[in-house]
């Protein structure tokens, strides 16, 4: 696989789908052939898996249930999309991937780590983020910006959406060469600041 992924993480509210459009722009206008994903979803099958998951209807769901239902949303995303698109040499942007399974699951719902890189790892087929950009918010203040509880994931406590970014920065932390964290700021400071980043990383592995 020749092309590049990217993946685009962050709490609630922390603006990564605009982030997204607007690097799909600046990539686009350069001339790169860049295709968007994101999770769960980005196919038939995997959409129909992210109203399941976020339907407040589905509160009665498993911690174990959840974990399983992304991680299948993800094989067949994977299967589709993402190897296909990176066999072509594309710059693939994804609206997160495994590291949102490590933070909201493990982190967040406390299920083990571990399991959850080795079933990721499972379904991912050797697909691994090549660069990612961890838009970072305090989780009071993304919850703000996301309007409230809309979905099913939304409604949980603070307590949990806390977790979560502190899972985040801990992920950061560790994998500082892959994850880029960034102060989910205003809209355009954010995007120069991921521009910079890519054009960095794009002219050192390109």
């Amino acid at each position: 696989m020749k092309g590049l992924f990217v993946t685009f993480e962050g709490a609630e509210g922390s603006g990564k789908s605009t982030q997204i459009k607007l690097l799909e722009d600046y990539l686009k206008k350069k001339g790169k052939r860049v295709l968007v994903l994101r999770e769960p979803g980005s196919t038939k099958f995997s959409e129909d898996l992210r109203r399941v998951l976020l339907d407040k209807r589905n509160g009665f769901l498993s911690e174990k249930t959840e974990l399983l239902l992304y991680l299948a949303a993800r094989a067949q995303l994977v299967k589709e999309k993402i190897i296909p698109a990176l066999k072509e040499k594309k710059i693939v942007l994804c609206d997160r991937f495994q590291d949102s399974t490590l933070v909201y699951q493990g982190y967040g719902l406390g299920l083990d780590r571990k399991v959850i890189e080795l079933l990721g790892g499972f379904v991912s087929e050797g697909a691994r983020p090549d660069l990612t950009f961890l838009l970072d918010i305090p989780a009071q203040e993304g919850l703000r910006r996301a309007g409230g509880a809309s979905d099913r994931i939304q409604e949980r406590p603070l307590a949990y959406h806390r977790r979560v970014r502190n899972g985040y920065l801990k992920l950061g932390s560790e994998n500082p060469k892959r994850i880029k964290v960034i102060k989910a700021k205003d809209i355009q400071n954010t995007q120069e600041e991921i521009r910079k980043l890519i054009k960095e990383f794009l002219l050192k592995h390109l």
